[in-house]
């Protein structure tokens, strides 16, 4: 006779968030004023690295670990959801060099932080186009995606070959098709119904739009998702950044008074 297994033993234990090394703890905020979704441009990797006489790649992997520590800050302080621009549409314009190991670092930062992230109670999801993307990349997109499908604690958005226009128009070319085939009418169409053409439709809207240096734009980023979303810019190249950072945005966050267009 089979052995029954209890309920228990069926429930993951999830992993605690790492304290700060400096044993900081976030701001004492209510719940109402903490962000459910942050974006963050993560800029300022290749000055980081100019700045120390350093090939732009080390800049990027000095990168790797202020992304990590945020996450674990995000999770310390209750954000929900956290969306990273990892690679844009766009950064196929750069060196065919950079190009190459930005691909090779974020299949690596992917297979060797998955289970971490897992342990965490993550669930990760790739955002993004497919036509050009590696397919080696795309390969660990996807089995991390199937890893941590269940993970509750926080969703990250892992935005790879991702571009807010391109995210449009690809939206737009699926709706155009699904009008000739007469799936949808065109009059009958709502923001609601557009969401579901993008490429994560399930994402929630974005609250706090972070970005790192010092510059002052969104550079294509989730631009549907942030119409509403609270921008902060940090004069903080993202090597130096880590979860204080975060928590610092997110206070500046919690001053502001939201109005959605209302009087």
């Amino acid at each position: 006779m089979a052995k029954k297994v209890s309920k228990k033993s069926k429930v993951k234990k999830v992993l605690p968030p790492t304290p700060h090394r400096a044993g900081i703890k976030p701001p004492k905020l209510d719940a109402k004023q903490i962000p459910n979704h942050v974006a963050i441009v993560m800029d300022g990797n290749g000055r980081w690295a100019k700045q120390r006489g350093l090939a732009r790649t080390a800049g990027h992997e000095a990168g790797e670990k202020a992304l990590v520590d945020i996450v674990h800050g995000a999770i310390e302080i209750g954000v929900k959801e956290l969306s990273v621009y990892a690679f844009s549409t766009e950064n196929w314009r750069r060196s065919p060099e950079e190009v190459k190991f930005l691909m090779g670092f974020n299949r690596q930062v992917i297979h060797n932080r998955r289970d971490e992230l897992n342990g965490l109670g993550i669930k990760i999801r790739w955002v993004g186009r497919e036509k050009k993307l590696w397919a080696s990349v795309l390969n660990e997109l996807k089995e991390a995606e199937q890893l941590t499908k269940n993970n509750k604690v926080l969703t990250l958005n892992m935005c790879i070959n991702y571009g807010g226009r391109a995210e449009m128009l690809d939206a737009a070319v699926a709706i155009a098709k699904d009008a000739v085939r007469k799936k949808i009418k065109p009059d009958a169409l709502s923001e609601k119904s557009i969401s579901k053409y993008l490429y994560a439709p399930s994402m929630s809207d974005v609250d706090l739009f972070l970005r790192s240096s010092g510059e002052q734009r969104t550079s294509n980023f989730l631009m549907w998702q942030s119409a509403y979303a609270e921008m902060v810019f940090m004069d903080v190249l993202w090597p130096d950044a880590d979860r204080r950072t975060l928590w610092k945005a997110i206070e500046t966050y919690a001053e502001r008074e939201r109005r959605f267009g209302k009087a």
